[in-house]
This record gives C-alpha cells, sequence and structure tokens, in this order.
C-alpha cells in the first residue's frame, strides 16, 4: 500500500472483544441484551420528562438531554459490532471509521460537559437556593445546552481532520470493537506528533477543566450541606445530587482507568473490554440510577405506562 494516499486504504480490521469464535454468540446476546436496554431506558427517561409538566426544570432539562446523548453514544459502536458478529466479518470501511472516531468524539465530549453542567446546576439549587430560578432561567439553559454542542462539534471535527491527514500502511488491526481514536492514530505508519499533540491538549479542555469544575462544585455542594441544622434537611439535599454523582463518578472512574491502563500497559485487548464500562455499561445504567434513586421520575414514568 502507497504510503500517504489514504484512498488505497479499504478498510479497518476490529478485533473485537475475543477472537473465539464459540464466545461470539454469547457476546451478540450480552450486547444486544444492553443495547436494547440503554435505549428503552434511556427513551422511557425523555418521555417521561417531557410529558410530565411537573419536570419542566432544567435539573431534568438537562437529564432528557444527556439520556438522548446516552442513546447516540452507544449507537455509535454497539450497532456496528453486532453486524459484524452476526454477519460473521470483521472489517470497516476507511470512511466509516472515521464516522464512528467523529461521532465518538462528538457524544463522548457531550456526555462530558452535560455532567459537568448538571454539577454546576445542582450547586446553583443547593448553595444559591433563593437565586436559582433567576440564574437557571430558561435562555441561560438553553445556551448552556447550545455551548456544549457548539463546543464538542467543533472538537470532534478537529479529531476527525487531524486522523484524516494520516497515512496507513499494512498494518490495519484495532484490538477494539469499534475505531477507538487512539488507536487509529497508533496505526499510522506518517507522523503522529501533532496528532497526539491536539488529544493532550483536548484531554486537558474537555477532560481536566470540566472535572476540576464537578469537584469544586461538589466541594461547594458539600460545604452548604453540613451548614444545615436538620438531619432531614441534610438527606433531602444530598438525595437531589446523589444520582448525578453516582453517574459522575462511573463515567470518570471507568474512562479514567481505561486511559491509564492503556499509557502504561500494551494489552489493547484488556483497555477494550475495559472501555465497555464508559461506553456501553454507564449509559445503560444511568436510567436505573436516576429512576430508582428519584421519587419525581418514577411517579413520571408510572403515569406513563399507566
Amino acid at each position: 500500500m502507497e504510503p500517504g494516499n489514504h484512498t488505497q486504504v479499504p478498510e479497518f480490521i476490529l478485533l473485537g472483544l475475543s477472537e473465539q469464535a464459540e464466545l461470539q454468540p454469547l457476546l451478540f446476546a450480552l450486547f444486544l441484551s444492553m443495547y436494547l436496554v440503554t435505549f428503552t431506558g434511556n427513551l422511557l427517561i425523555i418521555l417521561a420528562i417531557t410529558t410530565d409538566s411537573h419536570l419542566h426544570t432544567p435539573m431534568y432539562f438537562f437529564l432528557s438531554n444527556l439520556s438522548f446523548v446516552d442513546i447516540c453514544f452507544t449507537s455509535t459502536t454497539v450497532p456496528k459490532m453486532l453486524m459484524n458478529i452476526q454477519m460473521q466479518t470483521k472489517g470497516i470501511t476507511y470512511e466509516d471509521c472515521i464516522a464512528q472516531v467523529y461521532f465518538f468524539m462528538l457524544f463522548g465530549g457531550l456526555d462530558n460537559l452535560l455532567l459537568t453542567v448538571m454539577a454546576y446546576d445542582r450547586f446553583v439549587a443547593i448553595c444559591h437556593p433563593l437565586h436559582y430560578t433567576v440564574i437557571m432561567n430558561t435562555r441561560f439553559c438553553g445556551l448552556l445546552l447550545l455551548a456544549a454542542w457548539v463546543l464538542t462539534l467543533l472538537d470532534a471535527l478537529v479529531h476527525a481532520l487531524m486522523v484524516l491527514r494520516l497515512s496507513y500502511c499494512t498494518e490495519l488491526e484495532i484490538s477494539h470493537f469499534f475505531c477507538e481514536p487512539n488507536q487509529v492514530v497508533q496505526l499510522a505508519c506518517s507522523d503522529t506528533f501533532l496528532n497526539d499533540l491536539v488529544m493532550y491538549l483536548a484531554t486537558g479542555l474537555f477532560g481536566a477543566i470540566p472535572l476540576t469544575g464537578i469537584i469544586f462544585s461538589y466541594m461547594k455542594i458539600v460545604s452548604s450541606i453540613l451548614r444545615i441544622s436538620s438531619a432531614g434537611g441534610k438527606y433531602k439535599a444530598f438525595s437531589t445530587c446523589g444520582s448525578h454523582l453516582s453517574v459522575v463518578s462511573m463515567f470518570y472512574g471507568t474512562a479514567l482507568g481505561v486511559y491509564v491502563s492503556s499509557a502504561t500497559t500494551d494489552n489493547s485487548r484488556a483497555s477494550a473490554i475495559a472501555s465497555v464500562m464508559y461506553s456501553v455499561a454507564t449509559p445503560m445504567l444511568n436510567p436505573f440510577i436516576y429512576s430508582l434513586r428519584n421519587k419525581d421520575i418514577k411517579q413520571a414514568l408510572r403515569k406513563l405506562v399507566s
């Protein structure tokens, strides 16, 4: 294959989570079940929030958007994996791989920024309750959502364009179940210094800064809650942000674990298995976490079902 000529890249090979033939039906059943639960659970959350006027508040507005993004995030990777298992093939075209990189960065980044915005919403609600409706007005919430979309669209576009500039030779096997951006870059036979630089900068901007914002918000929230005199008041305040804190811990904990392990070990298959946690398991568990710990959501779901 001629280096530098991208049109001659026919397809990448996705090695998946396991190459053992006897495990493929089990993987297909497992991921199909997880995908259907993710899609159905998050769709129910969206429908419950949109149909119940009592839930038309900033917190639930951002939660419905998070559910929509989670559906899109899983739909970026899982359907292609299921199709490959069903058709007993491992290939993904160059164009589809670039598209996967783009949408994975887009919806992963949106997940990240929406969790940050939701942390800010809880910070205002608990630390500045008298000014909450003034600060978190409809226009400001819309601007926060728009800013999240614009920033992640630009970030995903930059990553996709940076991959397009790379040349590939003969080694086109990806030890993953989707075109994970880091591994796609590592396969290139041209210089990847600029790609690595952009990746580190993006991790700082879209990883470290939002995480710092979330930690700061929760430090202020905990400080405010500890000043509440009644035990009932403390419990009520903690319960309003407990679900969000659980989701944040799962998303960031597993994502950071994957990238720290991939930086310290050459076992890319182990990283692929670990990445299932934040790319598939977390979006699947989000509806359960929010519905089980939230009385308003449970009531809205009961109304929706009945």
